[in-house]
C-alpha cells in the first residue's frame, strides 16, 4: 500500500540562508510517482526554459554547507529540504508533490514538527501498489576523520548516533531507536536544528543563516550557555535528536524506506550522502524489495496519528 496526502497543505515562512518570504505547497501526486520538488518561480516564468522540477533523489544531492541541497540537470536548486523529508519519511507519505516559490525550503521552527502536525491534520489517502522497501543485505560504512556513518543490515529502520562538541552544553550524546510504531513523531519530530555560537557568527559575517533566529527556529549552544527559547530545549538531548531526524530525511532520499540500521559517529547530511552512494556502488550491499503487511507494519510512518504528535 502506497499513500499521498489527502488535500493540498500550505507553509509560510522564510528561508534560512537568505532570510526571505517563501511559501511551499504538497499536492496529492500518484501512486508509484514518488517525491518531486518543484520550483513554481521557475515554473510559472515563461523566459525561463529550465526545468522546474527536482526528483527527491539521493543522485541529485550536491554538495552544500549546513543542509542538504538538490539539484537537477538544468542547474535547478533546492535547499534545506532534509526536515520535510523527514517528515514524509515518518508520516509515510509515499508519493506527493511539493511545490516551492524559491531556492529553499521554509525553516519554520527549526524541526520537523510543524510539518508533522499539518500532514497528520490533513490526513492520507491510501494508494494501490506495492510497500517497497529498500534492503540492506551487506554492511557499508564511509568515514572522514574521526567520523563515521554505516548501514547494516536489520528487520526494521533503526538509527543510533553518537556526537561528541566540546560545549559543555552538548558534550557527548547517544541515542537508539527503532523508528516503528509513531517513534520518529514522538521522540524526534519537534527537534530543533542546533549550532554553536562560534559558528554563527562566522556564517552571519559570510552571509549565511539570515533568516536563523536563536530559541525560534535554532537552538544555540555557547560554552555551558543555551539559547533554546522561552521553554528552553525540548529534550535534554535535543542536539543528537535532531541529527537523527536528519538522518532519516537524508536517508528517504534512498527512493523508499530503509530496512537497515544506519550508525552515525559525529556524521551529517554529506556523509548521509556518501553513504548512500558507495551503498549504491556496492554490489550485493542491496536490494528493493516488496515487502508484506507485517513488516510494512513496522515502518516508520505506520499507524501514525495526531496523538503521537501530542505525546
Amino acid at each position: 500500500m502506497q499513500t499521498t496526502v489527502a488535500k493540498e497543505i500550505r507553509f509560510d515562512g522564510v528561508g534560512l540562508h537568505s532570510g526571505a518570504p517563501v511559501q511551499m505547497l504538497l499536492t496529492p501526486a500518484p501512486a508509484g510517482s514518488g517525491i518531486t520538488f518543484l520550483r513554481s518561480d521557475i515554473a510559472c516564468d515563461a523566459a525561463d526554459t529550465r526545468q522546474p522540477r527536482i526528483a527527491a533523489h539521493w543522485d541529485n544531492v550536491v554538495p552544500s554547507q549546513l543542509c542538504t541541497l538538490i539539484r537537477n540537470e538544468d542547474g535547478v536548486e533546492l535547499s534545506t529540504i532534509e526536515h520535510i523529508m523527514a517528515a514524509l519519511a515518518g508520516c509515510g507519505v509515499s508519493n506527493v508533490m511539493i511545490s516551492v516559490d524559491g531556492p529553499e525550503v521554509p525553516i519554520v521552527d527549526g524541526s520537523a514538527a510543524p510539518f508533522v502536525d499539518a500532514i497528520l491534520a490533513a490526513g492520507l489517502t491510501r494508494q494501490d501498489g506495492p510497500t517497497r522497501c529498500l534492503k540492506i543485505l551487506a554492511p557499508v560504512e564511509v568515514d572522514f576523520g574521526s567520523a563515521t556513518a554505516r548501514l547494516e543490515p536489520a528487520e526494521t529502520t533503526e538509527i543510533d548516533f553518537h556526537i561528541d562538541f566540546a560545549d559543555e552544553a552538548i558534550g557527548v550524546q547517544n541515542k537508539h531507536l527503532v523508528m516503528a510504531n509513531g517513534a520518529f513523531v514522538r521522540e524526534l519530530s519537534n527537534c530543533r536544528t542546533f549550532c554553536r555560537q562560534a559558528d554563527v557568527d562566522v556564517m552571519l559575517e559570510n552571509g549565511l543563516i539570515l533568516g536563523g533566529v536563536a530559541g525560534e527556529n535554532a537552538v544555540v549552544f555557547d560554552g555551558d550557555k543555551v539559547n533554546g527559547g522561552e521553554n528552553g530545549l525540548r529534550h535534554a538531548d535535543e542536539p543528537v535528536r535532531h541529527k537523527m531526524l536528519d538522518a532519516l530525511g537524508d536517508l528517504y532520499l534512498a527512493g523508499a524506506p530503509i530496512l537497515g540500521r544506519y550508525v552515525g559517529n559525529k556524521s551529517g547530511h554529506a556523509m548521509t550522502n556518501a553513504l548512500l552512494r558507495k551503498l549504491f556502488a556496492t554490489p550485493g550491499a542491496w536490494a528493493f524489495v516488496t515487502v508484506d503487511a507485517r513488516t510494512a507494519a513496522k515502518l516508520p510512518g505506520a499507524g501514525v496519528s495526531a496523538s503521537d504528535l501530542a505525546a
